[in-house]
C-alpha cells in the first residue's frame, strides 16, 4: 500500500489534492498561473502624458476651424463698432487697463457658452484653449472683468442693435411673424431678505423696545462706571472713553435705520401708484373707490414687501410655481429664424403693461438697423397681454395682432361665429376671439409657441441666462439686452457666420 506524505495546513497532501499518486519535483505545482488581464493583447493608441509636443507659435491655430471662437474674435476685430467703450478711457494716467477688444471677446464668449461669473472667466483664461486664443494668453483677474462689465454695461447691451443688423443682412430677419412673450428671471438676491409692510411695522416697534432697554443698561454701566477710573479702564478698556455705543445697540440702530429706509420706500412707492391711479380714472371721468378694509389708499398695503439685497427686484411666481425675486425678461422674436428684435426687463409682473415698451423699443430698433416691417405683419401673444389698449397699440405700430383672450367666463357675452357679419355692438374682445377662430387666425396663432418659446430654453439651457448676477433694474434689462444679443449672435454663427452677413 502506497504511503502519501502529508503537507500543508491540514495535513493533506499535494500529490492527493492534485490527484496524482506521486509527487512532481521542480517546484511547488500547486501554484497557480496567473491570469493576463482581458484585453491585454489589444492594440491601443499610443498614450503618453509626458510626450514633448510641438506647438504652433499660432494661437489661432490651436482651435479648429469653424469653431464660435473664430467667429468671436472675427467678430470684434472686424465688425462691432466699440466707439462708446472706448469713449470712456479720457485720463491718461494710470496704469493701462486691458484692451477692450479683449475684455469684449471674453464677455461674448463666455456667456455664448453659459460662463458668465467672472472667476470662472478667469479660470477660463488659464484652462480653455479657445479662450487662451481670445485673450492672446492675457489673464485679466475677476476683479477687472467685474469691473469692465458693470462699467461698460449699457454699452454692452447696445450690441443688440449691431447684432439685429447684422442677422438682418444675412437675411435671417422677415418681419412677416412676430411673437412676444415674457419670462421670470431669476434676481440676485433671496426671497427670505424680504419684508412685507405690516411686518416692517411689527419689526419697528420690536427695535425700538430693544433699542430703548440697550440704552437703560448703557446709561446704567456707565453711571456705576464713573466712580473710578480704575472701573472705566476694566469696563471699557484703556483706549476707550467710555461713551461708545455697545456693540450690540449699533447693530440694532443700524438695522432700525435700514428699516425704515425701506418703510419709506414702500410708502413713497404706494403714493406714487395711487396718484397716477388716480390721474387715469379722473382722465376717464370715472371716481375712485375707497379700500374696502379702510386703510388709507395712499398708504402701501400690508402685503407689500421690498427685498433688502436688491430693492428693486420684486416677488414674482416662477413657472414651477415656486415664488422667487425675479424680473420680468420680454422679447420679440421674428419667426423667420428664431432672432430677438426687441428685448428688455422690468420689475412688474404682469406681461400686459409690458406690451407698449415692447413695440417702442422695436421701432426703434428697426430703424436703427434700418428695418421696415412688411403690410402684412402679424403679431401674436398669448392672453396675458389681452386689453383693449393694447389691440389699439398694436395696430398703431403697424401690426396685425392675434392676440389669445383667455378662457369664456360665464358672464361673458357668447363668442361671435367665426363666419358670417360681426355685429356692431361686439366687444373688442369678442371681436379678437373671432379674429383667432378664422382659419388665418388659427394659422398664426398656432407658430406663437414655436417661435418664442424655444428662444427661452436656447437662452435659459445654454447660456445661462436665466440667473441674473447683475443687481438693480437697470442692470437687469442692460444684462437681458446683451444675452439676447449673444443669442441673436449665435443664430448668426450657425447660419453661415460673417460671410453669409457679408454676401447679404
Amino acid at each position: 500500500m502506497i504511503s502519501l506524505q502529508s503537507s500543508g495546513r491540514f495535513g493533506v497532501s499535494v500529490a492527493a489534492v492534485e490527484g496524482r499518486l506521486f509527487e512532481v519535483p521542480g517546484g511547488d505545482v500547486s501554484a497557480e498561473t496567473p491570469q493576463r488581464p482581458a484585453g491585454e493583447d489589444k492594440a491601443f493608441r499610443p498614450y503618453d502624458p509626458d510626450q514633448v509636443l510641438l506647438l504652433s507659435p499660432v494661437l489661432s491655430e490651436w482651435v479648429p476651424e469653424g469653431d464660435v471662437a473664430h467667429f468671436v474674435s472675427d467678430l470684434v476685430e472686424e465688425e462691432l463698432d466699440l466707439s462708446a467703450v472706448y469713449a470712456s478711457y479720457e485720463a491718461e494716467r494710470g496704469f493701462p487697463p486691458y484692451d477692450p477688444r479683449l475684455m469684449v471677446k471674453l464677455l461674448v464668449y463666455g456667456y455664448a457658452n453659459g460662463v458668465c461669473s467672472s472667476r470662472a472667466l478667469e479660470r477660463a483664461t488659464h484652462r480653455d484653449i479657445a479662450v487662451r486664443m481670445l485673450c492672446a494668453g492675457q489673464h485679466p483677474d475677476f476683479r477687472s472683468i467685474a469691473r469692465f462689465r458693470a462699467r461698460h454695461l449699457e454699452a454692452l447691451a447696445e450690441l443688440f442693435v449691431q447684432a439685429l443688423r447684422l442677422c438682418a443682412e444675412a437675411g435671417l430677419v422677415k418681419l412677416g411673424r412676430l411673437a412676444l412673450d415674457g419670462t421670470k428671471l431669476r434676481a440676485n438676491a433671496s426671497r427670505r431678505k424680504a419684508m412685507s409692510y405690516q411686518r416692517m411695522e411689527k419689526k419697528e416697534a420690536q427695535l425700538e423696545a430693544e433699542i430703548a432697554e440697550l440704552h437703560a443698561r448703557a446709561k446704567a454701566l456707565l453711571e456705576e462706571a464713573s466712580a473710578t477710573d480704575a472701573a472705566e479702564d476694566e469696563l471699557y478698556g484703556a483706549d476707550r472713553r467710555g461713551d461708545e455705543l455697545p456693540e450690540e445697540l449699533a447693530r440694532r440702530e443700524t438695522r432700525l435705520q435700514r428699516l425704515r429706509e425701506a418703510k419709506q420706500a414702500l410708502e413713497a412707492e404706494a403714493r406714487e401708484r395711487e396718484q397716477a391711479r388716480r390721474a387715469e380714472m379722473a382722465a376717464e371721468g370715472k371716481t375712485p373707490r375707497a379700500p374696502r378694509d379702510g386703510r388709507d389708499p395712499f398708504a402701501p398695503k400690508p402685503t407689500d414687501q421690498r427685498n433688502f439685497t436688491d430693492p428693486e427686484s420684486k416677488i414674482m411666481k416662477t413657472s414651477d410655481g415656486s415664488y422667487h425675486q425675479c424680473f420680468n425678461g420680454q422679447a420679440v422674436v421674428d419667426g423667420e429664424a428664431q432672432v430677438i428684435v426687441a428685448a428688455g426687463a422690468s420689475n412688474q409682473a404682469p406681461d400686459c403693461p409690458q406690451l407698449e415698451a415692447a413695440l417702442d423699443q422695436l421701432a426703434e430698433n428697426l430703424q436703427a438697423a434700418g428695418l421696415k416691417l412688411p403690410e402684412d405683419a402679424a403679431l401674436t401673444a398669448d392672453a396675458g397681454y389681452f386689453s383693449e389698449g393694447n389691440v389699439e397699440i398694436a395696430e398703431s405700430h403697424g401690426l396685425d395682432p392675434f392676440i389669445a383672450t383667455g378662457r369664456q367666463k360665464h358672464s361673458d357675452p357668447p363668442p361671435i361665429a367665426p363666419s358670417g357679419p360681426i355685429p356692431k355692438d361686439a366687444t373688442p374682445k369678442q371681436r379678437m376671439a373671432r379674429k383667432n377662430r378664422t382659419k388665418k387666425g388659427q394659422a398664426t396663432y398656432a407658430r406663437r409657441k414655436a417661435i418664442v418659446e424655444p428662444v427661452f430654453g436656447q437662452l435659459q439651457t445654454v447660456q445661462g441666462a436665466k440667473q441674473l448676477l447683475l443687481r438693480g433694474k437697470e442692470a437687469a434689462n442692460a444684462q437681458w439686452r446683451f444675452n439676447c444679443a449673444i443669442h441673436n449672435l449665435l443664430k448668426l454663427h450657425r447660419a453661415g457666420g460673417l460671410a453669409l452677413a457679408r454676401a447679404g
